[in-house]
């Protein structure tokens, strides 16, 4: 229905079917933190599960049941940054 949710719970943004949009996501593992914006706009945000092998998927996990054995994502322009710690510390000093 167009809906995307974090896992199958909580809803993050409506509207989405066969339209593009931009999404970003910022993940600070410290803190424990995920925020998702889609087209520039804070849509979520929400604690991370804790586990300690965090890893990136473009694509659908699952779809409710009984829903379709069809899913489909399209995806272009990736890209990823990652903040090291030690440059963190060298700006700190």
């Amino acid at each position: 229905n167009g809906d995307m949710r974090y896992y199958s719970g909580d809803l993050v943004d409506t509207d989405l079917y066969d339209k593009w949009f931009r999404v970003n996501l910022i993940h600070d593992v410290d803190k424990r933190n995920l925020t998702v914006f889609i087209d520039g706009m804070i849509k979520f945000e929400t604690k991370d599960t804790g586990a300690g092998d965090f890893y990136f998927k473009c694509g659908v996990y699952v779809a409710p049941a009984n829903i379709s054995y069809y899913m489909e994502s399209r995806w272009r322009d990736i890209k990823m940054y990652k903040k090291s710690f030690y440059i963190e510390r060298r700006l700190v000093y």
